[in-house]
């Protein structure tokens, strides 16, 4: 499946049982409300879906259970994350072997690589593989920035397609559309920037909160492309306090709290994460109940 780089992708969360297990049941119901909700594409093992922690095995067995369940409806992608080169040539052929539509891929973990060090990186795999690929861009959290310099060599390899772009800089949304045009399709990747960035360009939005508010997300999306900017500016205050809970250490956690208050998931992470407690879990509760009180009415939004 070719991908068009555009509306609400989910960075889905991983379920687990309560014997740390993948909880592939519950992962059904999410995956499911995510496609009733009208999202166009689902990734999965990103930092959201605990990918550090996901033996290989359960990244292969995540990837054909999506792919089955999905049925062609949007394209999956796997996010490569890995420590060399050679690693995430293999990760990024698995992948495409268990039926991956696309790749979201980090520049190399642990290493702090050069710029030089990245390109190669990045084009070692894409050569590697048919499959097109999202560059992540987030500087913030992983250190490494691909710059607009860095794409001009990496537009070089025709798959490719798209940046995550998380540098929480909008302006950067311009930039890369004056540089590139259309050549670079970008999916906005931070919670709290994503109209902003919507409305500025973007093409996309891979999302967070999405995962426990699929419907109130989309509907975001599907409004500021009609033009109905106020509508979706409207949702998306009520939204902010939730989206928030993206941008910190516990995002995991939060946003697992979250499916639960709406019926999509567990609290069940892998340790060495634990569940919220404490000051934190009453605060994040607190966000939580304080927004469903006030829930907004959606306008049919799939039929606009």
């Amino acid at each position: 499946m070719s991908i068009q780089w555009k509306g609400v992708m989910p960075a889905v969360t991983t379920k687990f049982t309560d014997n740390d297990t993948l909880d592939l049941e519950m992962f059904q119901i999410n995956i499911d409300a995510q496609l009733d909700a009208g999202v166009h594409g689902i990734v999965l093992g990103g930092t959201l879906g605990e990918a550090s922690t996901l033996l290989d095995e359960e990244k292969r067995k995540l990837t054909q259970f999506t792919v089955d369940n999905v049925k062609g409806k949007v394209p999956v992608l796997m996010n490569v994350a890995e420590q060399s080169t050679k690693g995430a040539i293999a990760a990024a052929q698995k992948a495409e072997e268990d039926g991956a539509s696309g790749l979201m891929m980090l520049p190399p973990m642990r290493y702090k690589a050069g710029d030089r060090e990245t390109v190669e990186y990045f084009k070692a795999v894409a050569n590697n593989t048919s499959l097109p690929i999202m560059v992540y861009n987030n500087p913030v959290d992983y250190k490494v920035e691909v710059t607009l310099e860095m794409f001009d060599e990496l537009l070089k390899c025709d798959n490719i397609e798209a940046v995550k772009e998380s540098t929480r800089d909008i302006s950067n949304v311009t930039r890369i559309k004056n540089n590139f045009g259309n050549r670079l399709k970008i999916m906005t990747g931070v919670d709290t920037v994503a109209l902003e960035s919507l409305l500025m360009g973007a093409d996309g939005w891979i999302a967070g909160l999405v995962c426990a508010f699929p419907r109130e997300t989309v509907a975001i999306y599907e409004l500021q492309k009609a033009g109905r900017i106020q509508e979706a500016i409207e949702i998306y205050r009520w939204f902010l306090p939730l989206l928030e809970l993206d941008i910190n250490p516990k995002l995991v956690q939060n946003i697992k709290l979250a499916e639960v208050y709406t019926g999509i998931g567990t609290e069940n992470v892998r340790a060495p994460r634990l569940p919220l407690f404490g000051e934190e879990r009453t605060h994040v509760i607190n966000v939580i109940e304080s927004s469903l009180k006030n829930r907004p009415t959606l306008p049919d939004y799939k039929n606009i």
